[in-house]
């Protein structure tokens, strides 16, 4: 899933590239607005989507926002096992959660307003990625959508929840 006014067609294709070069088949449905969030899962589950991967965006993945609850519910509902690129949305029913916490990206971006408070120039700023990534498996999620989760991500993972 992907949000149609932040994710770029280049983007998109970059990811259909990787997949079929991996022997995996990718079909991107797009999303604008929340009233098409359950829709597009439906969609998704509708064509034979096994699993669904939502793409870093407020839109989707924000937990404890009302879209967020939405595209919990319908995964859960169609028992689709989905991975996002926040590891807290696992611990609120996705199966999968990689990437940089909330709160560390956050306080990234504070620290980088401070220094423009400061006084620094925000062209003399470099360009920061998070330093920290985190992989979170949702067992009891998985469990209930009756899949398994690869023994492998279960070694890897930093925080699991059964």
């Amino acid at each position: 899933m992907s949000d149609s006014k932040v994710t770029s067609p280049q983007h998109l294709q970059a990811l259909q590239r990787a997949a079929q070069s991996r022997g995996i088949q990718v079909s991107i449905f797009g999303v604008r607005k929340p009233d098409e969030i359950a829709a597009a899962i439906d969609a998704a589950k509708a064509a034979g989507a096994e699993a669904a991967n939502f793409l870093a965006t407020p839109l989707f993945s924000l937990p404890g926002t009302r879209n967020n609850q939405i595209v919990m519910e319908r995964i859960t509902a169609l028992r689709l096992p989905a991975i996002f690129q926040w590891p807290e949305t696992a611990e609120v029913g996705a199966v999968l959660g990689y990437g940089p916490r909330f709160t560390d990206v956050y306080r990234q971006r504070a620290q980088i307003v401070t220094k423009v408070l400061r006084g620094a120039k925000p062209s003399d700023i470099p360009v920061e990625q998070p330093n920290r990534y985190e992989l979170v498996v949702n067992l009891k999620a998985a469990q209930a959508m009756g899949c398994q989760v690869a023994a492998g991500l279960v070694l890897r993972a930093d925080k699991l929840i059964e």
